[in-house]
């Protein structure tokens, strides 16, 4: 699949699936979804002072929840239909901006934010590389990546299970539940094919981050890598 295809594919899922997502992603994930974003958010250090830019914030949850903090905090999606629903949730939120654009090309300056966050986010896009680097390029230095993202079990008994569930048991439900049963067997390829905790640590060290640090949720199936732009490169 050439990027572009990755890209319009991806696009026509999430614009067809945006009225269903926030209620089969409480479903699908058996809300682990919301303990997984509350435990990175107790290891990130927000203010007032800071300014968060929340790549592929789709529905706006996680936007929402960085707003609170007092952060002035940015949405960033190629969704239409997705950022619809966003706006919906934000509208109340004087703190908040939403944007229509790619991950892959920030529509933003050279060091302007203090965190950069993905959250379920980084699977989708076509070149994980890429879009590391301009996350990299738009944080201050000093400032903080926090991608939360599925991941693959370390333990093989537990690595069969969530394939089964996500290969098998996941497309079954979004085509009862949401009648988009393709759309959610993407969900599952996309997880298959995406990096191992390890993996991601050396694509992030390789850019030029530091200080990396993972915390695996939920018998290793998701994790959060933190990742630090440091202040003086070299």
């Amino acid at each position: 699949m050439t990027i572009m295809d990755k890209e319009q594919r991806v696009h026509k899922i999430f614009n067809t699936i945006s009225d269903d997502y926030d209620h089969m992603n409480n479903i699908i994930s058996l809300n682990q979804h919301t303990l997984w974003r509350n435990k990175t958010m107790a290891h990130m250090f927000l203010d007032g002072d800071m300014e968060v830019l929340d790549v592929c914030c789709g529905t706006g949850d996680w936007t929402v929840q960085l707003a609170l903090s007092g952060a002035d905090t940015v949405g960033l999606d190629f969704s239409e239909n997705m950022l619809g629903v966003a706006e919906e949730k934000t509208a109340d939120f004087g703190n908040i901006s939403l944007f229509h654009g790619n991950a892959m090309d920030l529509p933003f300056e050279d060091d302007r934010f203090d965190y950069v966050t993905i959250g379920f986010g980084l699977r989708n896009l076509p070149d994980y590389q890429a879009a590391i680097k301009d996350f990299y390029r738009v944080l201050k230095p000093g400032g903080t990546l926090v991608i939360l993202e599925t991941s693959t079990p370390e333990n093989n008994f537990v690595n069969y299970g969530f394939e089964v569930y996500f290969g098998k048991i996941m497309p079954v439900l979004g085509g009862l539940l949401a009648k988009k049963k393709d759309e959610y067997t993407w969900l599952y390829e996309s997880t298959h094919s995406f990096l191992s905790k390890e993996a991601l640590k050396q694509m992030l060290v390789s850019t030029g981050f530091t200080n990396i640090k993972i915390i695996p949720h939920t018998l290793g199936t998701a994790a959060s890598h933190f990742a630090i732009k440091p202040i003086t490169e070299g």
